[in-house]
């Protein structure tokens, strides 16, 4: 490649922001409620049932096509594209919340200044708002409610892969640590029959919503507690998206609390977007920026996990990997 080319393709990754802000747009206005998967939309009908101007919108469109969100047909009339289907509401696995959440321009604010944290030992999200992310999602619940309306679209289209990869047994006790609302814990009761479980997180962010109208009845409980203190007791412990949130101190207590939940080979089950190590692409590298910029924790590979688990006397027996960007580290006591 020459000087020339690298300059054109660094300028071209430079404006990867664009796309984001197509998604958003796209999005914001809900188009995808109405277009139709094999009758085409005129771009004008499209302009008037979601408040575009016609000649915005139709730029919009065509490039959108080039992403597979959309299709172009003659006429400039367009269909839903494979992407797009899934920003409906009726989608068996919803995305628009989880787009909303990313594009968010909380979250473009932080990786906007993201060299901040590079240079200093705070996140760059607190520097620019004053306050760790935490803080600032209690101090403002409707930016909590979107990262978690957020969060669980991302969720729904993971854990159903997670479940069925995570090998877990057909009988006996499975604790979905910091599970929130139980839709990773629903779908291992509904691959393994025999299972039991239970929900366990802080008594204020417990929901049982989805459990509670899932017709498993009798097959779980939800315990409300600190993962900090004390984790109840249970044959198979899963940890999604937990340890990322943590520094490697805190991730240590946390699994010397799961140590002390297990018999004698029990399993912990880490469910992270786990880097690989062999220089890929991935999406965890990504990930792993944006928890640069608004977290203390961090993505790690599956090297920086293991010592972890060892400080916290348990033995790493495989990675597992997932259909999805999550991988499962799985450890035994």
């Amino acid at each position: 490649m020459t000087d020339h080319e690298s300059a054109l393709a660094l300028f071209d990754e430079a404006m990867a922001f664009v796309k984001s802000a197509a998604l958003r747009a796209f999005a914001r206005l809900d188009v995808a409620s109405h277009l139709d998967d094999n009758v085409p939309a005129s771009v004008p009908a499209l302009a008037e049932a979601t408040g575009a101007r016609p000649d915005g919108l139709a730029r919009l469109l065509r490039f959108l096509a080039t992403r597979g969100v959309v299709r172009r047909h003659d006429g400039d009339q367009y269909t839903l594209g494979p992407l797009g289907r899934a920003l409906r509401e009726n989608s068996g696995s919803p995305a628009r919340p989880g787009v909303l959440m990313f594009t968010d321009p909380l979250f473009w604010t932080t990786c906007h200044r993201l060299e901040t944290s590079l240079t200093d030992p705070e996140p760059a999200f607190a520097r620019y708002f004053g306050q760790p992310i935490g803080d600032y999602f209690t101090a403002h619940p409707e930016t909590d409610e979107l990262f978690y309306e957020g969060m669980a679209t991302v969720s729904d289209a993971e854990n159903a892969l997670i479940a069925a990869a995570a090998d877990l047994p057909a009988t006996g006790t499975v604790v979905d640590v910091g599970g929130r609302n139980g839709s990773l814990l629903l779908d291992a009761l509904r691959a393994r029959p025999g299972l039991e479980g239970v929900l366990f997180d802080r008594p204020d962010a417990l929901d049982t919503r989805r459990l509670d109208d899932a017709g498993q009845d009798g097959r779980w409980k939800a315990v409300g507690g600190d993962f900090f203190a004390e984790i109840p007791r249970g044959d198979v412990l899963v940890l999604k998206r937990i340890l990322h949130n943590w520094d490697d101190e805190d991730s240590t207590r946390i699994l010397g609390n799961c140590r002390r939940a297990l018999e004698p080979g029990g399993r912990v089950l880490v469910v992270d977007a786990i880097v690989p190590e062999d220089g890929r692409e991935h999406q965890s590298h990504l990930m792993d920026l944006m928890m640069l910029g608004a977290f203390t924790g961090q993505e790690r590979t599956a090297t920086q996990l293991r010592p972890l688990f060892e400080a916290a006397g348990l033995r790493v027996t495989r990675e597992i990997p997932t259909p999805s960007v999550m991988s499962i580290v799985e450890a035994v006591a």
